[in-house]
């Protein structure tokens, strides 16, 4: 009879834990329902979700980037990463492959044969792109190894269970039982269409076991009191979690206790559902902030994403942009570096605007520096050019520096430093160093002249002040009238003999060595006045053989006598013309007279004439 009653007790307790069973599904699929909650709404959180914008980096940039991936394991972020960066490398290379073709094409190429070959930051993209889905289908490979190996491990887990329940029961089996579902929870994934079919097995296994074991039923009632133990620890856990500040952390513990929850095995019938009720509103206290977290989060994503509609709108401005001015172009540089530093202060954006966005505002940003480019590509042309005409000048400079014909070089000079302010601005880095070396040469020429110069003005003086000496000696000796041919010739060589004198003076000094030679040679006694006109032609002529311009002036001076020869030539030819219509005038004796008397005169005026013009060509 007690037999009977035992056995009645554990039928009753056996339909409880029926269910029970039943109520342990219910949990299950209900925590499992929470737990892909839980992963799907994690995913929208900005640290895992919104992406940098990787747009404005370069190719080499982003080729770096990718390298680090593919040291990373987590394969779903790094998905995630290529596909944004793949479009802008191939956006990139196709950019790059249309200016070599408009080059190729430029340079005479056809069409036809060019040929576009990738440059070692593709060929590392391409290399690094390769590794990284080996190593990704080589995980998820490994992975479904494991998968598969672990429902092989389940299979054997049932199997063994079967045995176990179809064998004869001893006081071992409930040990055995216990130790195969501990191994059930340690075995880890299956593959997804196996989950469903192995737990139903499972759990029938567990129903048959304790419909089929009568015996050790306080052993039963001892583990679900452990099991109730464990989910009351859990259950503290979970509270505990109100207290974690980072909501991220708080939402992946919750999950961890999901999972063990779900796998410690059932609880005493009354305890059950105050159990799941108080391991519930744990979870919902963190549900609650994850929901007010994702509120708030959409309401500063449209924040963010109205305050960098009003930046793009502003940057937008830039891409039309032109002047020829350096200072406006770094003004509106710092104005442009600025806005983008705001940008990037600026949170994430929606996921369906990011992109979109991203691509405006770096396009314009791009295209502002893109016309930068050619302003100082073409001002560096300009300079380099200036550079090469005020290097030649310094060269030119630097070959006259030393020269001293000092007016020929004097006015080249001058002539070169108006070049150089004529030619415009050469690059920065070089501007004060040429400015120096053309400044070098002028300065050393300038000084070199005025050197010159000043002890030509002291030489000139002293020059000056013997001149003065011999213009005393010949006044003196015109006075005393005791000259002679032979002391005038010697004063005059002194005076030829001695250098120039101060340039505003030298038109006087001549004069009156003139003035004074003409009187010394009237002062000359036992000289007709032919031969003082001679000697004072000849004291002339000397003078003018030692001025420094004697070969013009001895030129001029030759013009001038043809010209006067030639007139008085025509004149005495007009005269004796007239002389022969004189005959059949009244008058006509005194007429001739008188104009023989012209005649002869002018006749004597054409022989010193061309006295002196022959005098003239022995000089």
């Amino acid at each position: 009879m007690e037999n009977d009653k035992e056995v009645n007790q554990e039928k009753e307790l056996v339909a409880g834990e029926e269910g029970s069973g039943s109520a342990f599904m219910v949990v299950e699929e209900k925590s499992a329902e929470k737990e892909l909650l839980i992963a799907d709404d994690t995913a929208i959180e900005p640290e895992d979700h919104v992406l940098p914008d990787y747009s404005h980096l370069s190719k080499k940039e982003l080729v770096e980037l990718v390298k680090e991936l593919a040291k990373a394991e987590d394969f779903k972020k790094s998905d995630a990463i290529l596909k944004e960066i793949k479009p802008l490398v191939d956006e990139m290379r196709a950019h790059e492959k249309s200016e070599a073709m408009i080059k190729f094409k430029n340079a005479g190429g056809l069409a036809d044969d060019f040929e576009y070959r990738i440059d070692e930051t593709d060929h590392a993209f391409e290399a690094t792109l390769k590794l990284i889905r080996d190593k990704r289908n080589q995980f998820y490979k490994s992975q479904e190894e494991k998968k598969s190996d672990n429902l092989r491990k389940k299979n054997e887990i049932l199997e063994r269970l079967r045995a176990l329940i179809d064998g004869d029961d001893n006081s071992n089996s409930f040990h055995v039982f216990k130790e195969l579902q501990q191994q059930w929870k340690q075995v880890g994934p299956v593959p997804v269409s196996n989950i469903k079919t192995l737990w139903a097995n499972y759990n029938a296994l567990i129903d048959r076991f304790y419909d089929h074991r009568s015996i050790y039923f306080e052993l039963k009632e001892l583990d679900r009191k452990k099991n109730l133990e464990a989910k009351l620890d859990i259950c503290t856990k979970a509270e505990r979690l109100s207290e974690v500040t980072l909501l991220k952390d708080a939402v992946r513990d919750l999950n961890e206790l999901h999972h063990d929850f779900k796998h410690i095995g059932p609880v005493p019938k009354e305890d059950q559902e105050t159990v799941w009720q108080r391991f519930k509103k744990a979870s919902d206290e963190v549900y609650a902030r994850r929901d007010a977290f994702v509120a708030g989060l959409q309401v500063e994503l449209q924040n963010n994403l109205e305050t960098k509609a009003q930046l793009l709108s502003e940057i937008e401005s830039f891409g039309s942009f032109a002047t020829d001015r350096i200072k406006d172009w770094n003004q509106k540089t710092q104005q442009i570096l600025e806005l983008q530093k705001n940008w990037d202060a600026v949170g994430a954006v929606p996921r369906a605007k990011a992109k979109d966005l991203n691509k405006k505002f770096w396009t314009a940003f791009k295209t502002f520096f893109h016309s930068k480019g050619i302003f100082f590509k073409k001002l560096d042309e300009e300079r380099g050019n200036n550079l090469k005409a005020k290097q030649e000048l310094v060269k030119r400079a630097r070959e006259l520096k030393e020269s001293e014909d000092w007016s020929k070089t004097s006015q080249e000079m001058i002539d070169l430093q108006k070049k150089w302010k004529e030619v415009g601005p050469v690059p920065e880095k070089q501007r004060e160093k040429i400015y120096q070396e053309f400044k070098e040469a002028c300065d050393f020429f300038f000084e070199h002249r005025r050197g010159s110069q000043e002890k030509a003005d002291q030489e000139q003086d002293e020059n000056l002040k013997k001149k003065e000496v011999i213009l005393e000696d010949l006044l003196k000796a015109a006075k005393a009238g005791n000259g002679s041919l032979e002391a005038l010739q010697e004063l005059q060589a002194q005076f030829n003999a001695i250098g120039f004198v101060p340039k505003q003076v030298m038109a006087s000094v001549k004069s009156r060595f003139s003035e004074a030679t003409s009187k010394y040679i009237e002062s000359i006694g036992g000289l007709n006045a032919d031969e003082k006109d001679r000697i004072n032609l000849e004291s002339q002529l000397t003078n003018l053989r030692n001025d420094p311009q004697a070969e013009r002036k001895i030129y001029q001076k030759e013009q001038t006598l043809r010209k006067q020869i030639t007139k008085a030539e025509n004149d005495l030819a007009v005269l004796r013309n007239n002389l022969e219509f004189f005959g059949r005038s009244k008058n006509a004796e005194k007429l001739k007279q008188e104009f023989n008397g012209k005649i002869e005169e002018a006749s004597q005026h054409l022989i010193e004439l061309k006295k002196q013009l022959k005098l003239l060509k022995t000089v």
